[in-house]
Formats: C-alpha cells, structure tokens, sequence
C-alpha cells in the first residue's frame, strides 16, 4: 500500500498535476485499501474539513491580504527607504539594505514570495545600476526573503503550531532569533562581495534625509508593534494580530496614504481569495493523508527503517532537517510541512525535544529548501516576477545557501539562540 500511495503521487507530480490532486489521489487510495473500498470515504471528508477547522488558520489569509495590500500601496517602499537612508551609504550598503529590507518587511508579510516581490521589484535595478552582478542581486533577494518565514508573523510557523498542536505565539517570538543571525550573515557577505568586486558605495544620507525617512516609515512600523507588541503585551492572540494587520493596512493604504481605491482593493481581496483557497485546500488534503499514514503506521515503517529510534536529540534533529530541505526542493513547503510533522511527531515527544525549537529548525530548513534548486518555489517566484532565465537565477545561490545551513546546525548546537527570547517572554 505505501508504494502504491507514494508511487501513484510522484506519477501525478511528474506528470504536471498541482499538488493538491496528488495529495487527494493519495488519500483516496489509503482509505480504499484500508477499510476494503468506497464505503469511508465519509470519514475521508470529515478529516478534510477537519483539517481547516483550526480557528487559528484564520490567520493565514488575514496576513496574506494585509502583505497583499502592503505590497500594492507605500508601506514596503518607506520600509525600503528607511533602512536606505542609514545603511545605503556603507560598502555593500545596498546588498545589506536589501537583506535588511526583507527583514523588516518579513515582520509585517509573513510570505517569503510576498518579500521577493515587494523588495525585489524595487531594489533590483538600483543594484544593478550601483554594479552589482544580477546573479548575486537574484540570489541575495531569493534567500534573503527567507527571513520572512522566521521573523514573525510566518505562514510556515502558524502551519506547523496547527498541525503539530504547538504554541503559535511561542514560535513566533522563536523565529526572530534565527532570523536576525541570518542578516548578520548576510550582510557580511555582502559586505565582502563590495569589496572584491569594488562596488561603489551610495552617497551618505544626511540626518534630515534620515530623519524624514523616519518620519515616512513610522505608519509601515505600526505592524511589527502591533503583531509582536500586541501578541506578547497579552493584546491580541495570534489570530487576532491578523485581523489588526488587515485593519490597519487598509485604514493606511486607504485613508492615510490614499493609495488605493475599492476597484483595487476588490482586485486585492480576489488574489488573497484565490491563494487562500489553494492553501485550505492542500491544508484539508493533508490531513486526510495524516490520517491515512497514522492509520497504516507508516511512520513507523519508514522511520525504523533508518533506524531513527536508536538516534539521541541530536540525530533526530539532523534526520528532520535533511528531510525537509530535501523535501522543500521538490514540493510546495505547505505540503512538506503537512506530510512530514505527523511522521516525525511520535519521534520528537519521544526523545524530549522542545517542539518550539523543532518548529523553528524545520521553518528554517522549509525556507532554505523553497530557495534551493532545482524547484525551490522562491526561485520560480522570482523568474516569474524578474524575467530571468533559471540559470542565472540560482546561479548565486550556493554562498547563501551555505549560510542558510550553517544557521540550521548553529540552531541545533546552540538551540538558546532560538529559545531565549521565548523563555524571556514566557518565563520558562
């Protein structure tokens, strides 16, 4: 049955089909030769709609609309020029206000695709003029805007705190951590890169300049106060969080900035309609599949297979995090998340391990994975939205690949860089 299930999902995806049918085709294969034909497919539906039944994916199309409406009006530029005005002027200024841009609007987005389009479209022809390489211009914004999956609020994180039962607001505040460290190491990189390649620096802002840049940015610097000051100030749940960012997105877009109407706000709710759909169903579609794994105990199989019951923390760790960089290479990270956290789940309440610290360790490796070729969904974001072949695209890639993992093994070692924050604000 298992090579039944898995042989008949890889023939779909080889063959074009979206991942959803995939997914479907193989839960409706499990439940007919689990219980001896059509006559469950009941229960194949209740798990369907009980997979979008968490009040807390309610989230998810809340912060997709608000980085929908952000990414359409002001918010992202005065975001953008803001980090300008104080880091444009150093050597490599440029490459670190690009890495330091997707931060910042990572804190207001939660979408990394969202963050290569609201950073990318704007900061990639002045790199290019300034004398960067498009290829290091390409792969700094496809990986730098994995930061946005770990500095809350991420789409990836509120997932996993669904599908693994786990604290969301302490996988938030978990993220930021990982996400601040791959800056540094981003932006000194790109500092090396200005260097060696003698990349002019940008004029140096004057304190005016800075000044009113501050005074541009401070409505756009609402939402990371809202979602993290509101969510640990005990204001807003998560969920609620959302809704305050869609509020006020629309009340600046709308009002404060007058940068959009209804026509385009109707055209705005449509696309955030059309995602969310997409990603309810692969949500509900995934559950079903859970269901049909746990059932046939496939975990099991697989899982003694390699061994993994004999393994201490540490190679539970590695064996997660290999197998969902590799999975992300491949498939939508939504789906690896789906598939895997049930897998691994028996495995990590075994061997004690924080599931905040594995949630923020598998975040990471979803984002590295949905950046690294050959079909990392970033990447096609990006040939998408910039026109670029796909060579050029992931030829950059390897350094901020590198980067990307030695943060996932610093994490695993060194697992406080994570956890901090998290006990700080929960006192544990």
């Amino acid at each position: 049955m298992t090579l039944a299930i898995f042989g008949t999902m890889i023939v779909l995806l080889l063959l074009g089909f979206p991942m959803m049918i995939p997914l479907i085709a193989g839960s409706l294969i499990g439940f007919v030769a689990l219980f001896g034909g059509f006559g469950q497919l009941d229960t194949m539906v209740q798990q369907i709609l009980g997979g979008i039944r968490p009040a807390s994916l309610i989230a998810v199309p809340m912060f997709i609309f608000a980085a929908d409406i952000m990414t359409r009006g002001q918010s992202a530029n005065r975001l953008i020029d803001l980090v300008m005005a104080f880091v444009g002027h150093l050597k490599g200024g440029l490459a670190i206000s690009t890495a330091g841009a997707c931060t910042m609007f990572g804190a207001v987005s939660g979408s990394t695709q969202a963050t290569v389009v609201a950073v990318g479209g704007p900061l990639r022809p002045r790199m290019l003029k300034a004398g960067y390489n498009d290829s290091f211009v390409l792969a700094l914004i496809v990986n730098a805007s994995d930061i946005a999956f770990l500095i809350p609020p991420s789409i990836g994180m509120i997932i996993y705190g669904v599908v693994s039962g786990t604290s969301i607001s302490e996988l938030f505040i978990a993220g930021i951590g990982p996400g601040l460290l791959i800056l540094l190491f981003f932006s000194i990189y790109s500092y090396i890169y200005a260097v060696r390649n003698h990349v002019p620096v940008e004029p140096k802002a004057t304190w005016a300049e800075r000044g009113q840049a501050v005074k541009r940015a401070l409505w756009p610097l609402g939402f990371p106060a809202i979602i993290i000051g509101g969510i640990y100030g005990g204001i807003f749940s998560p969920t609620e969080a959302a809704a305050a960012c869609v509020l006020y997105a629309l009340f600046l877009e709308m009002i404060v900035f007058r940068e959009m109407n209804f026509r385009q706000l109707y055209a705005t709710a449509k696309s955030t309609g059309l995602i969310t759909a997409v990603v309810f169903i692969l949500v509900g579609a995934g559950q079903a599949f859970s269901y049909v794994i746990s059932f046939a105990q496939i975990p099991q199989q697989i899982l003694g297979g390699i061994g993994i019951d004999e393994m201490g923390q540490y190679g539970v760790l590695f064996t997660i995090s290999i197998a969902f960089f590799v999975g992300c290479m491949f498939v939508d990270p939504i789906v690896v998340i789906l598939i895997f956290v049930p897998i691994f789940a028996p495995v990590v309440q075994s061997v004690g391990l924080d599931p905040v610290l594995v949630g923020t360790i598998i975040t990471l490796q979803v984002a590295i994975g949905s950046a690294t070729p050959p079909f990392g969904c970033d990447i096609f974001t990006a040939i998408a939205v910039f026109k670029r072949p796909y060579i050029e695209v992931v030829k950059g890639t390897p350094p901020f690949v590198f980067m990307l993992l030695a943060v996932a093994v610093l994490l695993i070692f060194f697992p406080q860089i994570a956890l901090f924050l998290r006990d700080l604000a929960f006192a544990k």
